[in-house]
């Protein structure tokens, strides 16, 4: 699929972030994952260009993005919207505990037990099995979790990710937590860019392309309305709104 490079960046603009695939190229395992020291630092330069308006759209936890990205706290939603801490720093979401989970989770174990190359990623408030390194076991995987998610009643699905299924609470998502990231301050009056490589950003994508906003795919997972072929581009572009000038405003 032919690059088309995002246009040039304003200071006026805000940002939305994945993390895996986006900032970080994909590894065998999400638990390898790392944020390197460079880019923490040009995530704070680029936060601070941008008067705080950017924020990590993840369906990682936002616990698991601040050891990551530690010292650095940045506004967050975490598993796919289920979790959000705003800007000035109010969390909601996150210890919410749902008991009914605990009934599913040695049904879910033993999936990657009887599927090998096969592993569960359990978040808390959502249950994911990748099979990255045993794509052959998919169809199986997914028979079984909707099994196990319809189990849970009508407030569970089976959300699908790049090489993973995970059970999670409806009435999530990350157009969702972006919506609601827009109606608060630094966000607010700013155009919206969302940058992401998955299924699961897609609907991201389509809340900040109805703002007026930008959004940008990274690789050719998704469809965005520009498209960059890694993280390492994402990483260029960032840097050019690091080294943006007051004088760029507009």
């Amino acid at each position: 699929m032919m690059q088309i490079p995002p246009p040039s960046p304003s200071l006026e603009w805000c940002l939305f972030l994945d993390f895996d695939g986006t900032l970080i190229e994909l590894t065998d395992s999400p638990l390898k994952s790392v944020a390197d020291p460079e880019l923490t630092t040009l995530l704070g330069m680029v936060t601070e260009r941008l008067g705080g308006a950017v924020a990590l759209v993840s369906g990682r936890s936002i616990e698991y993005l601040d050891a990551l990205f530690d010292p650095l706290r940045l506004p967050a939603a975490g598993l796919h919207g289920v979790e959000r801490r705003k800007a000035w720093g109010g969390t909601q979401g996150a210890h919410f505990v749902d008991a009914r989970l605990d009934r599913i989770r040695a049904a879910v174990q033993t999936l990657a037990t009887v599927h090998p190359g096969t592993f569960v990623e359990d978040k808390g408030r959502t249950i994911a099995v990748h099979f990255r390194r045993a794509p052959c076991h998919e169809a199986s995987i997914r028979e079984s979790l909707d099994a196990i998610a319809a189990s849970l009643g009508p407030h569970y699905h089976v959300q699908e990710g790049n090489m993973v299924l995970e059970i999670m609470p409806r009435g999530f998502n990350k157009g969702i937590a972006v919506t609601e990231f827009m109606k608060e301050p630094p966000f607010t009056g700013r155009r919206p860019v969302f940058i992401g490589d998955d299924l699961t950003d897609q609907k991201g994508f389509r809340v900040v392309e109805d703002q007026g906003g930008v959004s940008i795919a990274v690789g050719d997972r998704v469809r965005g309305q520009y498209r960059v072929d890694d993280s390492a581009a994402v990483r260029r572009w960032l840097r050019g709104i690091a080294a943006m000038r007051d004088s760029q405003r507009g």
